[in-house]
């Protein structure tokens, strides 16, 4: 799972494996570590108690809560995202985005993309 955070905005890359762990109830956790005993993680789970996408941060970590019927439409067909935003503070909103992460269209070199979604524009992969 990759994680891109800018502004008041998360959006979260998951793999065809990741997909099927979401899809069957299993969350996805990614961490990246700063040293000294610091890190950052980022969790992506289905949650049943959520009507629509969301996501909160606690104790250095980000989860990004989505509703089941929402899993179930985005990892058993071609959609790409799933979309949301929700109200923070007097700072406005926080735009939520996850998708699916596609093999690239041309070669990059150190990129293993063995586990990516066939790009839709892609004649054959990298």
């Amino acid at each position: 799972m990759k994680l891109r955070i800018r502004g008041n905005s998360v959006r979260l890359r998951i793999t065809q494996t990741e997909s099927d762990l979401i899809r069957a109830g299993k969350p996805v956790t990614g961490v990246t570590n700063f040293g000294g005993g610091r890190h950052l993680t980022y969790r992506l789970a289905m949650d049943p108690a959520v009507g629509e996408i969301s996501a909160a941060y606690s104790d250095d970590m980000i989860t990004v809560s989505l509703p089941p019927g929402e899993v179930r439409r985005w990892t058993n067909t071609d959609l790409v995202s799933l979309a949301g935003e929700q109200p923070v503070d007097e700072s406005g909103t926080l735009s939520i985005l996850v998708e699916k992460d596609f093999h690239c269209l041309a070669p990059r070199a150190g990129e293993d993309e063995s586990d990516m979604f066939p790009h839709p524009e892609a004649t054959t992969h990298c």
